[in-house]
C-alpha cells in the first residue's frame, strides 16, 4: 500500500538518495550545499514543500513544489520535482505524489498545479497524460550564472 505525507528528519538519507536520482536523471549533480539547502527549506515549509511516498513503509518517492503569485488567477502551485525509485516504479507511486500535491494545493486555496518535463521523458508523460491537461506550452530559458 502507498501512503504519502510529509518528510521527518529520518527520511533525510532516503530523501537524499532519491533527490541525487532524480538529478542524475536530468544529468546534473545534486551538491552538498543545495540539498543542505533544500533540506532546511523543506524542514521550515515556508518557501519550498515536500512530500513522501512509501510502499511498504520504505521512503520510495520524493516531490518538490512551491507555490506563487500568477497576474491571470488566484495563486498556482508549481510541481518542480518529482521522482519515483527505479524498483518501485509501475505501482502508482507518481500517481499518489502527484495526487497529494494537488490535495494540498487545492487546501492552500491554489487554482491549479503545473510542471514540466523534458518531451523525451515517455515513461513519466504516460502518466502525465492521464493526470493532466498538457496545454502545449514550451519552456525558454535565460541561464544567468
Amino acid at each position: 500500500m502507498i501512503t504519502t505525507g510529509a518528510l521527518t528528519e529520518s527520511d533525510r538519507v532516503a530523501w537524499e538518495n532519491l533527490f541525487a536520482g532524480y538529478n542524475e536523471f536530468y544529468g546534473r549533480p545534486l551538491t552538498p550545499h543545495l540539498a543542505d539547502r533544500d533540506w532546511r527549506e523543506f524542514s521550515t515549509g515556508e518557501r519550498m514543500h515536500a512530500l513522501g511516498a512509501r510502499l511498504d513503509g520504505e521512503l520510495v518517492g520524493i516531490t518538490h513544489f512551491l507555490t506563487h503569485a500568477s497576474t491571470t488567477s488566484a495563486d498556482v502551485c508549481y510541481l518542480q520535482d518529482l521522482f519515483t525509485a527505479p524498483e518501485a516504479r509501475g505501482h502508482g507511486v507518481g500517481r499518489a505524489l502527484i495526487d497529494a500535491v494537488a490535495g494540498w494545493a487545492r487546501d492552500q486555496g491554489c487554482v491549479r498545479v503545473y510542471w514540466h518535463t523534458q518531451t523525451s521523458n515517455t515513461t513519466a508523460r504516460r502518466l502525465y497524460d492521464q493526470v493532466a491537461l498538457d496545454k502545449g506550452f514550451m519552456q525558454y530559458q535565460i541561464p544567468l550564472g
